[in-house]
């Protein structure tokens, strides 16, 4: 079944693990683009709501009254795999429908460094986006996929998305989630379907944009 069309994104959820140990590694991409648009939308203040720290921002949008509309970023503090309860309960007390969720996270299946836009779909193993669609009950938010490539060797999945990033590691990192935090920067300006088609279009490499 195909998904829903996107609507205009009001919430914005980074998908992490709270706490030092984790803060620099692959898994806490979602929080790191989180940190990077609430740097740029000039944020102060983070509040503890529903297992989540979120931040109100404001887009312009003429077609919203008084011409801006109020974007929810979020930050579950709940660990990677429980994510869906906080982003759930939030959705509910902000009227966040599916279609206007907007969800950053790790992704082992598209090579380190690239950032896609996806519009619905299942989990493909991730267990925060199982935990989102279990709670949810619906496939139907946007992601922007972060980049991380595959294990080298045989190194289990868990170990090296919860490895501490060594320097050039971290820098590419950063890197990475800087142009996650533009690819989501763009969906809720833009709308979905326009970052999709300009950041999957290969727009980095045709030097055009």
């Amino acid at each position: 079944m195909a998904a829903a069309q996107p609507l205009k994104i009001r919430m914005v959820a980074g998908l992490g693990n709270p706490g030092e140990e984790y803060a620099e590694t692959r898994h806490n991409a979602g929080f790191k683009a989180i940190d990077e648009l609430a740097r740029q939308a000039g944020v102060t203040y983070w509040k503890n709501q529903a297992g989540a720290e979120v931040a109100l921002i404001s887009v312009n949008d003429p077609e919203e009254e008084g011409g801006k509309r109020e974007v929810v970023l979020v930050k579950p503090q709940s660990y990677m795999n429980t994510s869906g309860g906080p982003i759930s309960k939030l959705c509910a007390q902000y009227k966040v429908k599916p279609e206007e969720l907007l969800v950053i996270h790790d992704e082992l299946d598209i090579p380190a460094g690239d950032v896609r836009v996806k519009v619905g779909g299942g989990h493909a193993g991730h267990n925060g986006l199982r935990s989102i669609i279990d709670k949810l009950g619906s496939r139907d938010f946007s992601r922007v996929r972060a980049g991380i490539g595959d294990p080298p060797g045989r190194m289990p999945v868990a170990d090296f998305v919860l490895k501490q990033l060594r320097a050039k590691e971290a820098e590419d990192f950063g890197f990475m989630t800087q142009a996650a935090a533009e690819a989501a920067a763009l969906a809720v300006t833009r709308g979905v379907i326009f970052a999709r088609d300009h950041v999957n279009g290969g727009a980095g490499s045709n030097g055009k944009h």
